[in-house]
C-alpha cells in the first residue's frame, strides 16, 4: 500500500478555508477524500443560529479542493508544473440533494473526465452516511503561482 501524502503538501489552501481533512485513496484520474464537519465550526453560528447547516457552497468547495488535490497528485513529479496552482474556472452544474450538519463526515469524490492544455474537467460529489448530498461538474486550470502577484 502506497503512502498517501498530506493535503497541505499538495494544495495552497489553509485553515480556515481548507475543506478536506485527508486523502482516503486515489488512482489514475479519481480521488476520494474526507472532511469531518466540526460541531464548533464558527460559521455555523450564523448559518443558521437555531439550526446549524454546513453551507452548500462549502460542500462544493470541498469537491473543488479534492479536484485540486488530484491535479497535484497527477502532476507532482513533473518539474514544469511544480509552481502551478489549481484555480476554479467553471462550474457547469451543481445539484444540491441534502444538507450537511455539525458532526457529519463528508466523503468527497472527484474524477477527472477530460484535459485540454492546462485545464482539467471533473465530475465530483459528496456523500454523507452513504447518501448523495451534492453533485457538481467543474473545471480547474493550472496557473503560475506568480501570475497573481
Amino acid at each position: 500500500m502506497r503512502q498517501l501524502p498530506e493535503v497541505s503538501d499538495l494544495i495552497p489552501h489553509r485553515p480556515p478555508f481548507l475543506w478536506v481533512d485527508r486523502i482516503i485513496s486515489w488512482e489514475n484520474e479519481s480521488i476520494v477524500t474526507e472532511k469531518l464537519v466540526p460541531k464548533d465550526l464558527d460559521i455555523l453560528t450564523g448559518h443558521y443560529p437555531n439550526m446549524p447547516i454546513f453551507p452548500g457552497v462549502l460542500l462544493c468547495e470541498a469537491v473543488f479542493q479534492s479536484g485540486a488535490l488530484l491535479i497535484a497528485l497527477i502532476h507532482r513529479n513533473t518539474d514544469s508544473t511544480a509552481a502551478n496552482v489549481p484555480v476554479l474556472t467553471r462550474i457547469t452544474s451543481a445539484r444540491f440533494k441534502r444538507s450537511a450538519y455539525p458532526g457529519d463526515t463528508l466523503k468527497i469524490t472527484a474524477r477527472q473526465t477530460e484535459t485540454l492544455a492546462n485545464v482539467a474537467f471533473f465530475k465530483g460529489g459528496v456523500t454523507i452516511a452513504g447518501k448523495s448530498a451534492r453533485q457538481v461538474e467543474f473545471a480547474c486550470a493550472r496557473v503560475s503561482a506568480d501570475q497573481g502577484a
